[in-house]
């Protein structure tokens, strides 16, 4: 029989430290030999990312200690850091990107014990310095292909890209004009190149602001001459209203990309003649459903062509799968398994394929499909729960109705105990979770932070608002215009409608989220009146700072079509901007934020703190020392999550003993 006790406050064996432990998942894999490669994240240990082998007998072992960490910092958000290949004799060579200093590094793993990595590239003390991402290593020429950044001065848009080639004698460790330039640098954003199987030509990505490469991408091929110059580069798909994410080439020389073209991110192939000549892309298996995603980092793989001809492929609506796709036939078989979301990064070897998957019950774990016999199985950083599955909650998958009629679309995880339930009388609180991006999406998998609220007896609910991927291009342009209406319209909807229906206590809401999300929550805080409280992380406040110099380049004209152009309808920006309406926030919240942060600058947390102060509403302020956008360290991690708990006891009336009692600023 269970216990009873009030909503929130309930004993869990899910504490924050736990929580923290299994925060970030495995990304960037890749086939090396008949290995498996990835990196994998360090919350222990600063939150550095590890380099991780599986060796052919399944062995797992890290490859580089601490400090090194392997991460790029190209358009600040990263991408692919590392690339190797296999060597007859030597074992693999490969190259990665280190965060620290963000220089190119070779490293053999099987190398005399003791022999650190070698550094490619040099350092430039000029703004942000010299950065690199997405390489291909191309051992017949002894160089390495990828992506740098360059900057040229101290503004963070002070910036161009390039694809260049880095000898990997090391000729360029000190000497930048040793690294031979590719490309033209004509366009802003460039994605590493992708060499035909012939090695005669090459394609990339490349998109300009105000675009965001969601909006419109094109794809750019080019000749490669003898002497490994490219030549002849033109525009052969995509636009400004067409968002290519991905380009890679099949066996026989045709061009593969994802194009939503038709409103939804859909696989496409064009032959390729002798003279170069491309033809009109072909929809390989049209359907309603995404084949790709939006490129938040460089070098994300939603599809790879397999060595039998077939296209490995990570495709769905709301929740996806992987599937193998036979190009001729256009038929599409799913692999089976538990798993409701596979990341963008895909790696093949022979017949088999392998990805990164998670599901409501389990973690991202590495899943190997055989493309033979169907089956699937774990081959790498299994899932192993960290606590009783029990004390999981079981997601509601929902659609709501916002304002117009409009879909929303959300995850509802009740609060669950295996020992404990609420009173009959009593109805819980819950927690709105906005996603950041906010050209993003919340998965449907086990994360441990939710759990850690629901097993206490607080309800949460991701919301994917208009704006959010992977329903199609016009549900992702719902926000187009309309960032800080429609993202706080469908959080605010899907609040009161649990309340109607008896799900929630109405009395006891909140709102949170990071980056985008942290804006929405803080949006929701200054124009609703849903909320009993709100924690804000690492936010957005002030757009009229983020759209001139308080971001990166990246996201520097990603308010052009969130909010439209800010010389057009400046009144809008000030409008929206929750630092201009403090007098509208009359519940408490709770404001954290990284210090090391040049996304979301602490600038604007700090004078959005300013003009609180004296107004008489709770609040609470943590910063953190070398923490940029995105908490990795497990002591920060750690103290958000345990400070994000204490609000709540406190808004919600609970009592909690194991938590710090926040202290308040009014």
């Amino acid at each position: 029989m269970k216990n009873t006790a009030a909503y929130g406050s309930w004993l869990s064996p899910v504490d924050a430290a736990l929580a923290a432990a299994h925060d970030g998942r495995p990304e960037y894999l890749g086939a090396v030999g008949d290995e498996l490669w990835w990196t994998a994240p360090r919350p222990a240990e600063g939150g550095r990312r590890a380099l991780v082998r599986r060796r052919a007998d399944g062995a797992e072992e890290g490859m580089l200690p601490a400090p090194w960490n392997v991460r790029s910092r190209v358009i600040e958000y990263g991408g692919r850091p590392w690339a190797a290949v296999a060597r007859p004799a030597g074992g693999p060579l490969a190259v990665f990107c280190h965060f620290a200093d963000q220089r190119l590094y070779a490293y053999e793993p099987d190398a005399v014990p003791g022999t650190e990595p070698r550094p490619l590239t040099p350092v430039s003390a000029v703004g942000g310095g010299l950065r690199w991402v997405d390489p291909v290593i191309r051992p017949d020429r002894g160089e390495v292909w990828c992506v740098l950044e360059e900057f040229t001065g101290p503004a963070p848009t002070d910036v161009r890209r390039v694809l260049v080639a880095v000898p990997l004698d090391g000729s360029a460790a000190d000497d930048r004009a040793a690294v031979r330039e590719l490309s033209d640098g004509a366009h802003r954003f460039v994605t590493g190149p992708r060499l035909s199987p012939d090695g005669r030509r090459v394609a990339w990505i490349a998109w300009d602001h105000p675009r965001m490469p969601w909006d419109g991408t094109e794809v750019l091929l080019a000749e490669v001459g003898p002497d490994g110059t490219f030549h002849d580069a033109r525009t052969v798909a995509g636009g400004p209203a067409e968002s290519i994410p991905q380009v890679d080439w099949d066996g026989a020389g045709r061009l593969l990309l994802v194009s939503d073209r038709t409103g939804w991110w859909n696989l496409y192939r064009a032959d390729v003649d002798a003279a170069g000549g491309v033809g009109e892309p072909v929809a390989l298996c049209p359907r309603a459903e995404e084949f790709g995603g939006p490129l938040w980092k460089i070098g994300l793989t939603w599809f790879t062509p397999l060595d039998n001809g077939l296209i490995a492929v990570v495709h769905g609506k709301g929740t996806t799968a992987l599937g193998i796709l036979d190009p001729e036939r256009g038929a599409l078989v799913d692999a089976h398994g538990p798993w409701t979301e596979w990341a963008s990064t895909l790696a093949a070897h022979g017949t088999r394929v392998v990805g990164l998957a998670a599901g409501p019950r389990s973690a991202y774990e590495l899943v190997e499909l055989d493309t033979r016999t169907g089956r699937t199985r774990v081959v790498g950083a299994a899932h192993h729960d960290a606590v009783d599955p029990a004390h999981h909650p079981e997601p509601h998958v929902r659609t709501f109705t916002g304002p117009g009629g409009r879909e929303i679309h959300a995850q509802v995880y009740p609060p669950h105990h295996p020992e404990f339930a609420g009173p009959e009388d009593e109805l819980p609180p819950y927690v709105i979770w906005a996603h950041g991006g906010p050209t993003g999406h919340a998965p449907l998998v086990l994360d441990l932070e939710i759990t850690y609220f629901t097993s206490r007896g607080i309800g949460v609910a991701e919301v994917n608002y208009g704006g959010s991927t992977g329903y199609g291009r016009e549900y992702r342009e719902r926000l187009r215009e309309q960032w800080g209406v429609v993202d706080v319209e469908d959080c605010a909807a899907v609040a009161r409608a649990l309340a109607a229906e008896g799900t929630a206590d109405p009395a006891r809401l909140a709102v949170r989220g990071g980056s985008a999300g942290g804006w929405t929550t803080a949006a929701s805080l200054v124009a609703t009146d849903v909320y009993a409280c709100g924690t804000i992380i690492y936010p957005i406040l002030d757009l009229r700072g983020w759209a001139t110099d308080e971001t990166h380049d990246f996201e520097s004209e990603y308010l052009y079509g969130l909010i439209g152009p800010v010389d057009q309808v400046p009144a809008r920006y000030k409008e929206r901007s929750p630092i201009e309406h403090v007098d509208r926030v009359t519940t408490p919240f709770l404001l954290l934020q990284g210090l090391d942060d040049v996304i979301c600058p602490p600038a604007q947390a700090e004078r959005f703190l300013a003009r609180t102060a004296g107004r008489g509403v709770p609040h609470a302020y943590l910063a953190f020392e070398g923490e940029g956008h995105g908490f990795r360290r497990a002591d920060t991690m750690v103290r958000a999550l345990e400070a994000e708990l204490s609000l709540y006891a406190h808004v919600f009336g609970v009592s909690r003993t194991d938590v710090p009692a926040l202290e308040y600023r009014t």
